[in-house]
């Protein structure tokens, strides 16, 4: 079942059991997790998590800046998967 996912997103072993790491997690960030589009590693949404509560951002913005890297990694995605045929990006098409 290597091959079940079509996507130019780099993919990355786990190590460790992500089901713990997932538990552990802050209630707020598991509830953004399940609903996710991608399949974000609990680990490096910790990472994110961390160093943006050091920055002093609080959890509404914390997620907002989630939201807005998984928009980023979909749009880039979406970009390789499906290129325009012009080569115009996604954003330039019509409405």
């Amino acid at each position: 079942m290597r091959h079940n996912l079509s996507s130019s997103l780099r993919r990355t072993r786990r190590t460790g059991n992500p089901m713990e790491r997932f538990d552990a997690l802050p209630a707020p960030l598991r509830a953004w997790l399940r609903q996710a589009a991608l399949p974000w590693s609990p680990r490096s949404c910790e990472r994110l998590w961390r160093r943006a509560l050091r920055d002093g951002a609080t959890t509404e913005a914390i997620l907002d800046r989630l939201n807005r890297a998984e928009a980023g990694m979909l749009h880039r995605d979406r970009s390789t998967l499906f290129p325009e045929p012009n080569g115009a990006s996604p954003q330039d098409a019509p409405a």
